[in-house]
């Protein structure tokens, strides 16, 4: 598998469903949403906001974030190592592995390419798609931040 050395750099990713990234490890956990993956989410599971909120969300320090139900750290949207929101996965998993803190070179090669066995198959992202990937999840981060204030 080519490591990096910057984000300037090509990276081939294609998911292979092994859902590694789907079970908190570490300091690695929660799967937080700000209120368009609230809605996308509610009306995807047929539920009202308020009742999907209740149901499979908690609030830690203002931002909200699915329920840990599972002592293993599946998430609770896991059955049989698949996705059974995917249509409408929240912006922390559909940006998955291109988040700002994971393309540090170390990081990268050290932590996620090890972790994910997409890395290095399938598509082709450019580094310019990369940091619109990146920039997508900032603002979704930049965006919960406002919501708690």
């Amino acid at each position: 598998m080519k490591k990096i050395k910057k984000i300037k750099e090509k990276i081939n990713f294609k998911c292979q469903g092994s859902s590694n990234c789907c079970v908190s490890r570490n300091s690695y956990g929660y799967v937080y949403l700000d209120k368009n993956d609230t809605k996308k989410l509610s009306n995807y599971v047929k539920l009202s906001i308020k009742k999907f909120l209740k149901i499979y969300c908690d609030e830690t320090d203002g931002f909200t974030h699915f329920k840990e139900n599972n002592k293993n750290g599946k998430c609770q949207f896991l059955s049989k190592k698949k996705c059974t929101i995917y249509n409408a996965r929240p912006t922390q998993c559909r940006t998955w592995p291109f988040w700002d803190e994971n393309m540090n070179a170390k990081t990268w090669n050290e932590e996620i390419s090890k972790f994910c066995p997409g890395i290095g198959k399938g598509k082709i992202y450019s580094a310019k798609k990369i940091k619109e990937i990146i920039k997508e999840d900032k603002d979704n981060e930049n965006r919960m931040l406002k919501e708690i204030n």
